[in-house]
């Protein structure tokens, strides 16, 4: 995964097991250490499709799979483990955040990277506020607010390509696709689908719906194939950036892509059930909408914060989602970047 295998830098790795959320995440952080080893080479090592997303989107040079046999070397110990050490050993410093509160790992992987320094952080910081100001304070570094979190992806010329491809595809114009992400991490924190169903069949004429499906969501497309409603699925985390940055907007739960897509830029809404916005929600151009129940979430609800926060349609009020319209001109730069 290497993105230039000549690089001779001095390399410092960060070892980080989140899923897409998390990594979105720590983004803050990797641009702090990022600043911190000036002119080192930084690399991740992480979940092979989130390595794969890392290089040259999030300052990172090189990515690397979590899986390797070097990293399970350091937990069978005895010669196994010295099979790792030329790996770590090209590291003049590391940062995990991988299994920190267990000594048997610590202690192999010091002994590994000798005499590279390392230290160990916290997966899940138990400080208060936003988990991206928490990783931040793990590695030393002041947070500030929320708003100062710079949490931003850099999209490649090939997110644009295949972006550009998939809506093609759809034969959709990226100035009126509308955005919706109906999966995440976990069943209770998704809105109920028919009403992602609903949303994207009530939406004015100026706006078109496109649901991203990703691996563990294609149970869902029949739904949305009834409906006539427009998918795309199996597409790379970086096309689907590449979508948000186009996109005239998103609504999609509290999961990865959410956070993907306010990375690239993308105006959106996100809704909450279970878990706390205030730790989790995503960074950026966001409104986030939280229910106690989220069977009792009505479509209005989100179809009025939507077209409130993104600013291309006008809501009449007495919210029913039959009552949208497109205003004139509504499709220049109003999506912002």
């Amino acid at each position: 995964m290497a993105a230039d295998a000549s690089d001779e830098r001095a390399r410092v790795l960060v070892i980080f097991p989140g899923a897409l959320g998390d990594l979105i995440c720590l983004l803050p952080t990797l641009r702090a250490l990022a600043r911190r080893h000036r002119g080192t080479a930084l690399e991740l090592m992480a979940r092979e499709e989130l390595a794969r997303l890392a290089i040259g989107r999030i300052g990172v040079a090189r990515a690397h799979s979590i899986d390797r046999r070097e990293i399970a070397a350091l937990f069978a110990g005895g010669t196994l483990a010295e099979s790792a050490a030329q790996f770590f050993r090209g590291f003049a410093r590391i940062y995990s955040f991988f299994a920190s509160g267990d000594e048997r790992f610590r202690r192999a992987l010091e002994e590994a990277a000798a005499p590279a320094a390392v230290s160990f952080h916290a997966f899940r910081p138990a400080r208060p506020g936003h988990v991206a100001a928490a990783y931040l304070e793990e590695i030393g570094e002041y947070a500030g607010p929320d708003a100062s979190l710079e949490a931003r992806i850099d999209l490649l010329d090939t997110d644009a390509t295949e972006a550009q491809q998939a809506l093609a595809r759809c034969g959709l114009d990226p100035a009126r696709a509308l955005l919706l992400f109906p999966g995440s991490g976990g069943a209770h924190k998704n809105w109920p689908l028919e009403k992602f169903v609903a949303l994207a069949t009530a939406l004015p004429a100026g706006l078109r719906p496109l649901a991203v499906l990703g691996p563990a969501e294609t149970g869902m497309a029949p739904l949305f194939a009834t409906r006539r409603v427009a998918m795309v699925s199996g597409l790379a985390l970086g096309a689907v950036a590449g979508l948000a940055s186009m996109a005239s907007g998103f609504v999609g739960n509290d999961s990865g892509v959410s956070h993907l897509a306010a990375a690239a830029g993308a105006r959106g809404v996100a809704i909450f059930g279970p878990t706390e916005p205030g730790r989790w929600r995503p960074l950026g151009r966001v409104r986030v909408l939280r229910a106690d129940s989220l069977d009792r979430l009505g479509v209005e609800s989100v179809a009025s914060a939507l077209a409130e926060h993104i600013g291309q349609v006008e809501f009449c009020p007495a919210p029913s989602v039959s009552h949208w319209r497109a205003p004139t001109g509504a499709h220049g730069d109003g999506r912002g970047r």
